[in-house]
């Protein structure tokens, strides 16, 4: 089986960056499934239903998020829906709006789609991730799966790299999202599971992880909070990764990460 995962899409730059990448991935690629974190795709800040609409173009299984997954409240009506394929770290505790995980079928093969989110840098603390996830792969509905792979919303290199270890041979892959930035550790692990620290985002190419430099760079000079606005033009950047997976041994057999740049100069 293949797959196209993307990390998090950022804003409307990242929107219209995927819409127009995304037919012509499809056509180098032929995955069998795609699967996006849409955590900040309505202005880098949380969903909202007219956002996640545009989405349903893209045709993916899954879509993941993280930390920023309540920030809209009508993102949080969506969230809630039994029908949404639109997940949330499962380490957050009972009541919280949501699923931590979402199982399909493609052809003869179920899959299985974990999110979770990391503890270390964060202002929340959700449940310990490395726990949460043994727990889950013990669930039968999981057990089930021919394929598991997982989303880690996480912000530390070295948390993220534990997480792989610790799911090493237990699902197909894990990839991190929330930094925004790609890294360059495309691995298969020992036992089989694909692994990368980060995905990278889908947004502004001249950014600060998808938000007009200004911003940004007002809190670094001056130690206050200012407003965060993605660039309204110029080019983008289009990062995503490439699994083939074995769904008979739920093994990644092949792995790379994709970075494309959009309509610069």
């Amino acid at each position: 089986m293949k797959f196209l995962i993307f990390g998090d899409i950022v804003g409307r730059p990242g929107r219209e960056a995927i819409a127009k990448a995304l037919p012509a991935l499809r056509e180098e690629y032929e995955p069998d499934s795609v699967i996006i974190n849409a955590e900040n795709i309505a202005h880098g800040q949380g969903m909202t239903e007219a956002a996640m609409k545009e989405a349903q173009a893209w045709r993916a299984d899954v879509f993941t998020s993280g930390d920023h997954a309540w920030d809209n409240e009508s993102g949080v009506e969506l969230l809630s829906r039994k029908d949404s394929n639109i997940i949330r770290p499962a380490n957050y505790p009972d009541g919280v709006p949501g699923r931590g995980y979402y199982i399909y079928t493609n052809g003869a093969w179920r899959i299985a789609v974990i999110n979770l989110q990391g503890q270390v840098f964060f202002k929340n603390h959700p449940d310990n991730p490395f726990l949460c996830l043994d727990r889950l792969l013990a669930q039968e509905d999981i057990k089930q799966a021919d394929v598991v792979l997982m989303d880690f919303h996480a912000d530390a290199t070295s948390e993220m790299r534990a997480m792989g270890w610790h799911a090493n041979g237990r699902v197909a892959a894990v990839w991190g999202t929330h930094s925004h930035v790609p890294t360059a550790d495309a691995q298969i692990l020992p036992k089989g599971t694909g692994y990368i620290t980060d995905v990278g985002m889908t947004g502004a190419y001249h950014s600060i992880i998808g938000m007009d430099p200004v911003g940004p760079m007002k809190t670094f000079l001056l130690q206050t909070k200012q407003k965060f606005e993605p660039p309204v033009d110029g080019p983008a950047e289009v990062n995503a990764l490439y699994l083939e997976i074995d769904p008979q041994e739920g093994r990644t057999t092949r792995i790379a990460n994709i970075r494309k740049i959009l309509n610069d100069g």
